[in-house]
C-alpha cells in the first residue's frame, strides 16, 4: 500500500475523531458511565500498545510516560473546572472546561500536521533506507501521552465525581 493511500485512509478517520472530540469539549454533555468506562479501557490499551512500540527506544517510552503523567495532572485540573448539573428531565450532565480540551486538540493536531506535512519527504527517504520513521519522535509520543493521560484521568475523575454528585442530589 502506498504512502498516499495510507494518508487518504487516515485523514478522514482523524478528521472524524477530531470533530467528535471538539464537539465533546464544549457545552453540556450527558454522563454515560458505560461509554466513559469503555473510553478509559480503549485509551489505556492504545497507550499500552504505543508503550510496547517504544520499548526498543527508551527515549520514546520516556516521552510517552512523561506526557501521560502530565496529562493525568491536567486531567485532575480539568475535573476541578468541570461543573455538574441535572436537566429538567432529570438527566445528569457535565460541562467541561472548553479551554483544556481545545488546547489539547490543537496541540495534537499541530504536531500531527507537522509530522505528516513537513517531515513527509524525509520519511519517504527513511522508508527507502531503514524502514518507517513516523513513530520515532519522543515529542510526538509525549503529546500523545499527554492526550491519553488527560482523557483517562478526566473520564475516571468524571465517574468518581458523578457518584458524589448523585449522592449530594439524594441528600
Amino acid at each position: 500500500m502506498s504512502q498516499n493511500m495510507i494518508y487518504a485512509l487516515m485523514i478522514p478517520l482523524i478528521a472524524f475523531s477530531v470533530w467528535r472530540r471538539v464537539r465533546g469539549s464544549f457545552g453540556r454533555q450527558p454522563i454515560r458511565r458505560k461509554r466513559m468506562i469503555g473510553r478509559i479501557v480503549f485509551l489505556a490499551v492504545i497507550m499500552g500498545l504505543f508503550g510496547l512500540g517504544g520499548l526498543h527506544n527508551p527515549r520514546l517510552l520516556e516521552g510517552l510516560l512523561g506526557g501521560a503523567l502530565a496529562g493525568a495532572a491536567l486531567g485532575a485540573v480539568g475535573i476541578k473546572l468541570t461543573r455538574f448539573e441535572r436537566d429538567a428531565a432529570g438527566n445528569d450532565l457535565y460541562i467541561p472546561n472548553p479551554w483544556i480540551g481545545g488546547l489539547l486538540t490543537a496541540l495534537l493536531l499541530g504536531r500531527l500536521a507537522w509530522r505528516f506535512m513537513v517531515l513527509s519527504p524525509l520519511q519517504e527517504t527513511a522508508v527507502a533506507h531503514s524502514g518507517p520513521a513516523m513513530g520515532n519522535s519522543p515529542l510526538t509520543l509525549a503529546i500523545l501521552g499527554l492526550t491519553f493521560g488527560y482523557y483517562i484521568s478526566y473520564f475516571a475523575g468524571l465517574l468518581v465525581h458523578h457518584r458524589r454528585f448523585e449522592r449530594a442530589q439524594l441528600a
